[in-house]
């Protein structure tokens, strides 16, 4: 049996317009020879009635008192009602079909209601369907603890559902359906230019994604990655294949990609910089500062550590809290707040000299002060003041030629 896990997001399935698409492709891929399983998310975004923000906002606006366990049995709410239409539609045009919630599907998770893992995969209920030539549909984003409670796996949810379903089920391909034409070299609102990629690699488009590319969640593409499954990122709306996420391109690829120093430049804006200095005679500063951080809940990223003191940021959000427990501990942190993480991505650039020489000079020739840099195999990365996040992406992307 040929197995092709379909996920389709929340804008694919609000309008009937898009719904139509989605059975398109669904029927599509049947008669290739497919047997088919589609992940479903909630329905719309924010403020439409099924989205999980809206169901998130109707829980604050009724006591806000909800406990992690019955907030996550509203918040699968949203992901069954899409799963119920989509299986009424593709019934009505005579395609065979069953909706499944996650634990259905035998997605057994742990009891971390909110950001659950998955633990296994139970597929002899999906098999038996798809034996009786149907389409499975499952809801995504959720799973079922050993109890028999509902959880739900955190943001991106239903992007892991399809991959661990994909490599459970061996599937051949996972089609991971958006509202892009695929995964572009860099954000299309700001970089004008900005180009589909036909093919990146697992680590590639994992570190895209976790350094601000919304198109795949990093956790799915880590599940694809570890089962060697290709993934297609692709838009609903069209019928172009997309990006490739592979570590083994086309042929037709292969040179090009062995060329490429950088596949693409991701961003995360609204970020705060803040510096502690050491105190003659603690020694524990390093100790003191994350611990303090880790103890309540602020998450720190682009961090340097030094004899002398510490540089790290966190989101503005975040900003004042962290300042006034670092001023109660005894230190005297300063903050620039407003800032942009900047990373140029590539799988080329390891070994290779110059980079880091043709950042600083795309940054230098247009007035933008780098106030901090870090790098790894792969990934390179720079803090920048907010107000020149724009004009940096696009001198970043027309000095590494990504618009070709």
């Amino acid at each position: 049996m040929r197995i092709l896990v379909q996920k389709f997001g929340g804008t694919s399935l609000s309008t009937e317009q898009a719904r139509e698409r989605v059975i398109r492709h669904i029927a599509r891929e049947r008669e290739s020879g497919y047997a088919v399983v589609v992940v479903v998310s909630a329905m719309g975004r924010k403020g439409e009635p099924y989205a999980t923000d809206t169901l998130l906002s109707f829980i604050r606006d009724n006591g806000d008192s909800l406990p992690p366990r019955e907030k996550d049995l509203l918040l699968g709410c949203g992901e069954i009602i899409s799963a119920a239409a989509l299986c009424s539609l593709l019934l009505s045009r005579g395609i065979p079909a069953a909706a499944l919630t996650g634990g259905g599907a035998g997605i057994l998770t742990d009891d971390q209601f909110g950001t659950a893992r998955i633990r296994s995969i139970q597929t002899d209920r999906i098999m038996r369907l798809l034996g009786q030539d149907k389409v499975v549909i499952v809801t995504g984003f959720q799973g079922v603890t050993a109890e028999g409670d509902l959880t739900t796996l955190g943001r991106g949810g239903s992007d892991t559902s399809a991959t661990a379903l994909g490599a459970a089920l061996r599937a051949e391909l996972v089609d991971i359906y958006t509202d892009v034409n695929g995964i572009l070299t860099a954000d299309p609102r700001i970089v004008t230019e900005a180009k589909q990629l036909a093919y990146v690699s697992y680590t590639e488009i994992g570190n895209m994604a976790r350094q601000g590319a919304k198109v795949i969640h990093p956790r799915a593409v880590e599940v694809a990655q570890q089962a060697r499954i290709p993934v297609r990122v692709r838009s609903t709306f069209s019928e172009e294949t997309g990006t490739l996420v592979t570590d083994a391109p086309p042929a037709a690829q292969a040179e090009a990609v062995k060329d490429r120093f950088v596949t693409g430049i991701a961003h995360v804006s609204g970020v705060t910089q803040i510096s502690v200095k050491a105190i003659e005679g603690r020694n524990d500063m390093q100790l003191q500062v994350f611990q303090t951080m880790a103890k309540h809940h602020i998450s720190v990223d682009f961090i340097n550590v030094t004899p002398s003191g510490a540089v790290y940021t966190v989101f503005d959000q975040d900003a004042e809290h962290a300042l006034a427990l670092l001023r109660a501990s005894g230190f005297a942190p300063t903050a620039v707040q407003g800032c942009a993480k900047i990373s140029v991505i590539g799988g080329g650039m390891s070994g290779q000299p110059g980079v880091m020489a043709r950042i600083v000079e795309a940054l230098t020739e247009q007035g933008i002060t780098i106030m901090q840099s870090a790098d790894s195999n792969m990934t390179i990365w720079v803090l920048v003041q907010q107000e020149d996040m724009a004009k940096a992406l696009r001198a970043l992307h027309a000095k590494f030629d990504l618009h070709r």
